[in-house]
């Protein structure tokens, strides 16, 4: 796959109709018998400023395209401390995956939704060690708004980070669980692993906007 010359909103649109796979060796899997919670998390890209992002600036995306990313709060039972996008287990109330992820990106941030628009899911992926099932929400900011950590006992830090630094080989790196290799970035001092890292590095490679990075960086969480 190579970026599409219509620009990173075209191959995000495309990949939602496409779809993809989540490898079984990064997610897990959720043992026989297992009656998982479902949630959702919104995988919001945009630009940082009003320029539309456009093809042809270096690198494989432009310089603006960002992704919104919160730090959730170290005293949660469930990946604590940890990078991660918006989002959390399904309400009753909630018509959907889309919903789940939409409100609770407005709960943790603060973001107004009425400036995203949504391009779709991609496949649920299995948590074992928390036994859910989570659903990436491919969404797009048409009108950003300001974003803050709403409840501390819950998110710490909001932020947007440029893809580009994402996806530059110096910030990319791999974490080494017992057999299993799993990617991860470092960006800005932040460690970005897990779930999350593991959703960025396979979106990345499926529209085709990674660059060869060394394969053998291994670094070590803190938790």
């Amino acid at each position: 796959m190579h970026p599409s010359p219509s620009g990173p909103l075209a191959d995000l649109e495309a990949l939602c109709a496409r779809t993809l796979s989540w490898s079984p060796a990064l997610t897990g899997s959720l043992p026989d018998g297992a009656q998982p919670r479902h949630a959702a998390v919104l995988v919001l890209f945009g630009v940082l400023d009003a320029v539309p992002a456009t093809a042809g600036l270096p690198g494989p995306v432009p310089a603006d395209l960002d992704v919104l990313l919160v730090r959730r709060a170290a005293t949660l039972g469930s990946h604590p401390g940890q990078i991660a996008f918006p989002g959390g287990r399904q309400d009753d109330t909630d018509a959907d995956a889309t919903a789940t992820a939409l409100r609770e990106a407005v709960e943790e941030t603060g973001l107004d939704p009425s400036g995203v628009r949504t391009l779709g899911v991609l496949p649920e992926i299995p948590l074992a060690v928390s036994n859910h099932l989570v659903t990436p929400v491919l969404a797009w900011w048409t009108r950003p708004s300001e974003v803050v950590a709403v409840d501390h006992a819950e998110t710490v830090d909001v932020f947007r980070v440029p893809v580009a630094e994402l996806l530059a080989p110096a910030n990319r790196a791999v974490t080494v669980h017992g057999s299993h290799r799993m990617p991860a970035f470092t960006v800005g001092g932040r460690l970005i692993w897990g779930f999350t890292a593991i959703v960025l590095a396979r979106l990345f490679d499926d529209v085709g906007w990674s660059e060869p990075w060394d394969t053998e960086r291994v670094v070590r969480p803190d938790n």
